[in-house]
């Protein structure tokens, strides 16, 4: 670990120009590295560099900064979100590295999070889950109306809980069979826990499941990798919460679930039913 003065590092960044492109790592020099920069900043300055060379610069997502949007999805040396444990790219500083070490950036692997370009996916399949699903249609009002309705502390915090989930697919890069079942179990654990959640309990479960395993998301096989990557550190306690409500819904569902309408834009597409 570093903590004092400006170091240099080589780079090994995934290039890819295009969707339908093949990829590369590249490698590239970086010098006087500052260790109070965070990972993304470093990103930034490295690309200064590429462009001062006429260099086209490398492209990363990222928006918040902050460890909430969940936009920051890198493999850094193999481990997902970077070496810091149930944290963000964005949270990771460069006084964690060494002079002279190598380190390579990659993009999230899963078939169901297509390429962009360079560190760039295409996470929009998390969306189509939501959509599916994850929502109720009960109208609360503000705040206090919707505090009217009292919920025991210990539904109330498991819920808060799996609400901390934000998207950023994590479990998903972490998972050998590319689940999403974590993020899945946070979103429908999250309401079934709720009242408010109660009068769609049956028809979200089934729905979401269901365009979950259409997007070509892999199964749970209890490898436990997803918790441990996860930034908020959701547990794996809310997968088999989706279970039980799964199974419970499959008794007690009188009709066939509908895929509901897609309302975002995806090169992943749902396949129509036979």
């Amino acid at each position: 670990m570093n903590n004092d003065k400006n170091f240099s590092v080589t780079l090994r960044v995934w290039k890819q120009d295009g969707p339908e492109e093949k990829g590369r790592l590249e490698a590239h020099q970086l010098k006087d590295v500052s260790p109070d920069m965070s990972f993304l900043e470093m990103l930034d300055v490295f690309n200064e560099q590429l462009l001062k060379e006429g260099k086209e610069p490398i492209a990363v997502e990222s928006d918040c900064r902050e460890g909430i949007c969940g936009c920051c999805g890198l493999v850094i040396n193999g481990n997902v979100h970077g070496p810091d444990e149930h944290s963000t790219v964005c949270q990771l500083h460069m006084r964690r590295f060494r002079e002279g070490d190598v380190i390579t950036v990659e993009p999230f692997r899963a078939s169901a999070f297509p390429a962009i370009k360079d560190l760039v996916i295409d996470r929009s399949a998390l969306d189509r889950i939501i959509a599916a699903g994850g929502y109720i249609s009960a109208n609360v009002g503000s705040a206090q109306n919707a505090n009217d309705l009292l919920i025991n502390k210990h539904d109330s915090e498991k819920a808060m809980d799996a609400a901390t989930c934000i998207g950023c697919g994590a479990c998903v890069a972490s998972c050998p069979n590319s689940a999403a079942m974590l993020f899945t179990g946070a979103k429908v654990s999250h309401l079934s826990l709720l009242p408010q959640g109660h009068p769609e309990r049956e028809t979200r479960v089934l729905n979401m499941v269901k365009v979950m395993d259409s997007l070509g998301f892999g199964n749970c096989s209890n490898e436990y990798e997803c918790e441990a990557v996860c930034p908020k550190e959701i547990k794996v306690s809310h997968i088999a919460r989706m279970n039980r409500e799964f199974i419970r819904a499959n008794f007690i569902s009188e009709t066939k679930p509908e895929l509901p309408p897609v309302f975002h834009i995806s090169t992943v597409d749902v396949p129509e039913e036979e």
